[in-house]
């Protein structure tokens, strides 16, 4: 299954369970690998860890288990959660195993993602279209409210039935590339991968962006606490309006710090008018209403911390 030395496919996985927590467990990755080791009729495939070399625990016992993989330890990174709750390395990971990537497609998933048996296969199948990119369909793995609440709230829009053909939006979570069309675009993520700006780019190239159903991975946290998910929520809606920030303008940052105390009523109808389409677990929806919201709220105040920091900068660099 695994030919290193001339991959069709290579899998790229980070490890995001250190966004809260000064040091990452391997727990959720030793579970991610596993399911990459039963695929059915893979392509020749590599797969690749990149980590921050002081912040994960146990790597030594994956690398003795699964010693077919290349685990890496990455050096250099200006931002990690030793120093501050962050997940802007997360990106910086993911860059780093897309320099590594020998392969003709690469694929990139989270250490909390379980592929299905086909997974490679059908993305191998997936990529013999013209499209540059093709995200697939999330799903979760864990039936508690909390596990729902997350997963709407990170992937609810890619539950199956997703619908399948061109795109404006994949998840990094589930994501496959031509290897052609990064090499293209190059600089815009060989320092920090950020899925916004990749996308973005190569649907303005005229790259495809496309999804698939049948290309799934299930969430699979199976660590998750209220207190670590609100507070995760902030630093990725953080996150996100920071990397929006440098994409807009300053009055633009102005506008939607105003606008984000209205951000949780806005996603939690969008999420509710997309669960009650797709239809399949619509009561789960319900039963996690209630910790979507909490979690949204977090998520708002987060998005509005980065407009405003971002304002406040562009003050100090340009007085009036």
């Amino acid at each position: 299954m695994i030919s290193p030395q001339n991959p069709i496919l290579s899998v790229v996985i980070a490890i995001v369970s250190d966004t809260t927590d000064p040091q990452a467990g391997v727990g959720l990755l030793a579970g991610c690998l596993e399911a990459l080791s039963h695929q059915v009729n893979p392509p020749p495939m590599e797969i690749i860890v990149p980590y921050h070399e002081k912040n994960v625990d146990g790597i030594e016992t994956l690398q003795s288990q699964f010693s077919h993989v290349n685990f890496f330890p990455v050096t250099g990174l200006k931002t990690s959660s030793a120093k501050v709750a962050t997940r802007e390395h997360h990106d910086t990971l993911r860059a780093r195993g897309l320099l590594a990537a020998q392969g003709d497609l690469i694929a990139l998933v989270e250490d909390h993602a379980r592929p299905d048996k086909n997974w490679c296969a059908n993305i191998l199948a997936a990529h013999r279209t013209g499209y540059a990119a093709i995200g697939g369909a999330i799903e979760n793995g864990i039936d508690r409210p909390l596990n729902w609440a997350v997963y709407y709230c990170d992937f609810g829009r890619y539950q199956n039935p997703l619908p399948s053909g061109m795109s404006a939006f994949a998840s990094d979570a589930n994501v496959s590339y031509k290897r052609s069309a990064l090499e293209a675009i190059r600089m815009t993520w060989e320092q920090s991968f950020r899925e916004v700006v990749v996308n973005g780019t190569l649907m303005a190239r005229g790259d495809g962006v496309a999804l698939r159903h049948d290309i799934i991975v299930h969430q699979h946290r199976s660590d998750l606490r209220l207190s670590d998910a609100l507070r995760e929520r902030f630093i990725w809606g953080r996150s996100y309006a920071a990397t929006r920030c440098a994409l807009v303008s300053h009055s633009k940052r102005a506008i939607y710090a105003v606008l984000s105390p209205l951000l949780p009523g806005v996603l939690m109808l969008r999420m509710t008018v997309t669960a009650w389409k797709r239809r399949r677990h619509f009561g789960k929806f319900l039963r996690s209403c209630h910790l979507i919201f909490i979690l949204l709220i977090s998520w708002s105040l987060g998005e509005c911390v980065a407009y405003l920091r971002g304002v406040r900068c562009h003050l100090r660099d340009n007085p009036s």
